[in-house]
């Protein structure tokens, strides 16, 4: 049976209004599983404090499961500051921080299961002010992004603001009178909700209750639906409280996802050459699921690519993208070797569809065909992630506006090594490829013996200080910028580590295949011949020689985190699972790296 899940706007501090209507709502049409509230939680004032205390220190009951992503407002601080103090609430909790009975607080980011349905969030706000509460920070937005490239469908979206632009696309007849995209409205969001692609995206904080048309995804067959909320208790009335019954994405077909409503529309968030009205729009994207995922493929000029064909010829998206369509010879687009080299150099993709781009100068790829063949990889403007967001930067591309270049150890011809970011432990470091590469594993047999001079001076590097390390990498199918973590361990737990895997592996339903190889070489010759370019890949290289793989079907649910997870909690340091919780200013980060280079010297292999 599907899950029935509440959803909340604003609460504003009005829980007595609140409850009695969930209470009444869950009696007549119930029972409902959990209650899920957006925008602003706490009161925006003290009037309303004494019967808000009064939830909190339990004298009074709240009816069912209540989750919150809106931790600002009166008293906000005082209160989450203390649930985050109690022990109860220590370690790697993105299910939430329980602040009373019934109540749990989703703070920062991340992403949880709430019976069976996968729940995304980010808490807080926008702001230029750094603060504890109320707000959210970059390291959340990338925790988010790094979510994204997950496999498996998130169900839910929990947002406070608004994502800009969501209007575009739908029926200027539903659109609520005074909306305005100007405020409280957020390009991230946006940005946010693009990458991650959720089924229901709920969002409250502008007081207006709107359902929006469900709109097609790029390169994913299912659709989202976006719901905006009023508040608790407004003087228009306007629906605060709405109820859903999705059936989890982990348990549908393809089919079953695919499916899709007369009134489908375009995505809002993403720009194309002409505009199209919402009839238009509706007729094209109920012609077929296909056609739905490749938006992207309006009227192409005349100015294209020089080997470019005629008007109507359009590039397929997926094939200059990936370099392969699932659709092979059926696709009515055209897989053009020379746009699919011109998109892997970073050149915009509506640049080589149509010879123009409407963003201009907010588009962050390249509007030339210019060869740039005989550059460095780490030079190249392009040396990232097609698929990624246009306004994602690549964190580990050496040309990156986003690289911290102050965490870099060692450069090589291939790879480099460098601090992690919000390391486990001090020494954890990565070996990262300089050019933009899904996989080490993907890498040319020329630059593996590059990659065995960093592993083995580590290994020798550690050993002196008596420890072992564990090597371990995600291979996501969306190729994201390829990073081996490495992570040290006492010696004397070393013998713990392969159960420690094996039983993490136990609690997610799947079993490591393990093998033993007598060298480096030969495991990463059995690492290459894994590679299928159909399902993620997660490996570790453990103590004694041995490679625990496992392949991550496509709606499995395996966080991107798991290597590391998985050792916080044999170092008992669980608190330290999440790497934002590992914050560190950039004179400490400074630090560290000159602390582990100098002691690293004598075993550097670039030195």
């Amino acid at each position: 049976m599907a899950p029935r899940i509440l959803l909340c706007g604003d609460v504003l501090g009005r829980l007595n209004q609140l409850f009695k209507r969930v209470s009444s709502v869950n009696k007549s049409a119930g029972p409902f599983d959990a209650l899920l509230c957006v925008g602003q939680f706490f009161p925006d004032s003290p009037d309303l404090m004494e019967d808000f205390m009064a939830y909190i220190e339990g004298g009074s009951s709240i009816p069912l499961p209540t989750y919150f992503i809106g931790d600002y407002g009166v008293a906000a601080p005082k209160i989450l500051l203390a649930a985050s103090k109690d022990s109860a609430n220590r370690g790697f909790m993105m299910e939430g921080l329980k602040v009373c009975e019934n109540l749990y607080w989703l703070k920062g980011s991340g992403k949880f299961t709430l019976n069976g349905l996968s729940v995304a969030y980010l808490s807080g706000r926008k702001s230029s002010n750094v603060q504890q509460f109320g707000t959210y920070s970059q390291d959340d937005v990338d925790a988010l992004r790094a979510i994204a490239e997950e496999p498996g469908i998130v169900d839910l979206f929990l947002t406070n603001e608004w994502p800009s632009g969501v209007t575009n696309r739908a029926a200027a007849s539903d659109i609520p009178a005074g909306l305005s995209d100007s405020i409280g409205s957020d390009p991230t969001i946006s940005e946010l909700v693009e990458e991650i692609k959720p089924r229901y995206h709920i969002v409250g904080t502008k007081g207006i209750y709107y359902v929006r048309e469900p709109y097609s995804n790029v390169d994913a067959v299912h659709v989202t639906r976006f719901i905006g909320l009023a508040c608790v208790g407004n003087k228009d009335k306007q629906k605060f409280i709405h109820a859903i019954s999705p059936t989890p994405a982990s348990t549908m077909s393809s089919t079953e996802l695919a499916m899709k409503t007369t009134t489908t529309t375009l995505s809002p968030y993403t720009s194309v050459g002409n505009k199209t009205s919402p009839k238009d729009t509706t007729k094209r994207s109920s012609d077929g699921i296909s056609d739905s995922q490749y938006w992207r493929y309006d009227d192409v000029s005349q100015k294209r690519l020089k080997h470019g064909a005629g008007d109507g010829d359009k590039l397929c998206f997926k094939f200059v993208s990936s370099g392969s369509c699932p659709r092979g010879e059926k696709c009515n687009f055209r897989h053009d070797i020379d746009a699919r080299e011109h998109g892997m150099r970073g050149v915009c993709f509506d640049f080589l569809n149509k010879g123009k781009c409407e963003r201009g100068p907010d588009c962050n790829f390249k509007h030339s065909l210019q060869d740039e063949g005989d550059m460095h990889p780490s030079t190249r403007p392009g040396s990232r992630s097609i698929r990624s967001s246009r306004s994602q930067e690549c964190w580990f591309c050496l040309s990156s506006p986003n690289v911290e270049s102050h965490l870099i150890i060692s450069i090589g011809e291939n790879y480099y090594l460098a601090l992690a970011k919000g390391p486990l432990v001090e020494d954890h470091v990565l070996i990262i490829p300089v050019e933009h590469m899904p996989s080490t594993p993907s890498m040319s047999s020329e630059s593996e013996v590059e990659l065995f001079r960093f592993q083995n001076s580590l290994k020798r590097y550690y050993k002196d200080q008596e420890k072992e390390v564990i090597f371990f990498e995600w291979l996501s199918v969306r190729g994201t910028h390829a990073n081996l973590q490495a992570i040290p361990i006492q010696s004397s737990k070393a013998v713990m580590v392969e159960k420690a895997f094996n039983l993490a592996a136990q609690k997610l339903g799947f079993e490591f295949v393990a093998k033993k190889f007598d060298s480096i070489s030969d495991g990463r010759k059995f690492l290459k011949e894994q590679i299928d370019g159909k399902s993620s890949l997660f490996y570790a290289e453990i103590p004694g020689g041995t490679i625990l793989l496992h392949h991550v079907e496509e709606k499995e649910r395996f966080s991107a985190q798991f290597g590391r997870e998985v050792l916080a909690g044999l170092l008992n340091m669980a608190d330290n699972a999440d790497w934002r919780t590992r914050k560190y200013s950039k004179d400490e980060e400074m630090k560290l790296v000159e602390d582990f280079k100098s002691q690293f010297q004598e075993y550097d292999p670039n030195c």
